[in-house]
């Protein structure tokens, strides 16, 4: 099987999560991605896989069931105790929602578990199957469209999820359970939230993902279902205590083992730092470059701001537009560079308000006296120096 761990910027989680994936899907799904993402925002690390035969995992699909699903949820438990940390918290999403159900039983270290629009009972997945039904139980197998991709079903399949009554293990849970089901989804009713509910010994919870599908493609719900399920798991899992960063200087960042993720501590302000994904990165947070055009595009509005201000002139907005790129100079001061190329930053400025035309052109002139434009067009010197740990 193949997966994928998330660690959080810290590189010291607070607690370690584990995560499958919906029937036919695959542990890159936007929702889960993240869901997530928003999870190691928390601290909390989160390892999400591929069930045997899909995506990146090895194995063929038709041997599979949803008992062999649970099978794998417990080895992938075991290879995080082993790598990492035994898992406190056991997330599914849809068809992973039941399999989460069932396997929690089996693994001592969880303490928490969450279903995101999960059925009541395995066998609902039958009604994907409807069209093919009667082909697979006479010919003992048929090819299924499920979510516009082929796939084989076997009679070993039906037979399976036809005998796993659910509701028990729900009862003999006896760890914090969470359900998030959104009212409106069509693949799995809320009827069956209803019925995991209410099969669950306390501590038991429901969150309504009001107006998401089932699928939860919009990214909104998907960020909001991880944030839920952080604060939610911290009154139940004893997570590590947070240690911040400190520096004696103005600012001070952190680059962990989570790709290009970068924790940033300017004065009494925590942010995040990051590439796309498209390079490598998770896009948690603007890139480097964005940072400094924001650092430009701040100081400008500021600047414009207080010489208004002083001059009591009705300035109700200022928007400031930048862009950077490196181009070719035709500047005989910059010939001096290899590639022939400069930076370049492209700043437009809007002004909300009743000004004149000569008003809105000593703002512009104004602008240029902002300190961070100054800093960027005089001679920077930048000391390195090496800390001991």
């Amino acid at each position: 099987m193949v997966g994928r761990m998330g660690i959080p910027v810290s590189g010291k989680p607070k607690a370690y999560a584990l995560f499958a994936h919906c029937f036919t899907c695959n542990k890159n799904l936007t929702a889960i991605r993240n869901i997530s993402r928003s999870l190691t925002q928390q601290g909390i690390a989160v390892l999400r896989f591929d069930f045997t035969g899909l995506g990146e995992s090895e194995g063929d699909f038709a041997d599979t069931n949803f008992s062999s699903n649970v099978s794998d949820l417990v080895e992938a438990a075991e290879f995080m105790e082993q790598a990492y940390e035994a898992p406190q918290i056991l997330i599914g999403h849809s068809l992973g929602g039941a399999a989460v159900l069932m396997a929690a039983g089996q693994l001592a270290s969880v303490k928490a578990v969450v279903t995101i629009g999960a059925p009541a009972e395995p066998k609902h997945v039958e009604h994907l199957l409807e069209s093919q039904l009667d082909g697979i139980e006479r010919e003992g197998a048929a090819r299924v469209r499920i979510g516009g991709r082929m796939f084989t079903i076997k009679r070993q399949f039906l037979a399976d999820i036809h005998s796993i009554y659910l509701g028990g293990a729900i009862g003999r849970l006896n760890k914090a359970l969470l359900v998030m089901h959104a009212p409106e989804d069509r693949i799995v009713g809320i009827d069956n939230a209803t019925k995991i509910y209410k099969s669950a010994k306390h501590p038991r919870s429901f969150i309504s993902l009001d107006g998401a599908d089932h699928l939860l493609s919009r990214k909104a719900d998907s960020l909001y279902a991880g944030q839920m399920i952080a604060a939610w798991a911290s009154r139940y899992v004893e997570l590590a205590e947070d240690k911040p960063l400190e520096t004696h200087k103005e600012v001070v960042t952190y680059t962990g083992l989570n790709a290009f993720t970068t924790e940033v501590k300017a004065g009494n302000h925590s942010l995040l730092a990051d590439e796309p994904i498209s390079v490598g990165g998770d896009d948690l947070g603007p890139t480097p470059y964005d940072f400094l055009m924001t650092a430009l595009g701040t100081c400008t509005g500021m600047t414009i701001r207080m010489y208004a201000n002083r001059k009591k002139w009705p300035v109700e907005g200022i928007r400031v537009h930048l862009s950077h790129e490196r181009v070719y100079s035709d500047d005989k001061h910059h010939v001096e560079h290899k590639d022939g190329k400069v930076d370049q930053i492209e700043r437009q400025i809007e002004f909300e308000g009743d000004l004149t035309d000569k008003q809105k052109q000593r703002l512009m002139q104004i602008a240029d006296r902002c300190p961070v434009h100054r800093t960027l067009h005089s001679d920077i010197i930048i000391k390195t120096e090496l800390l001991d740990t």
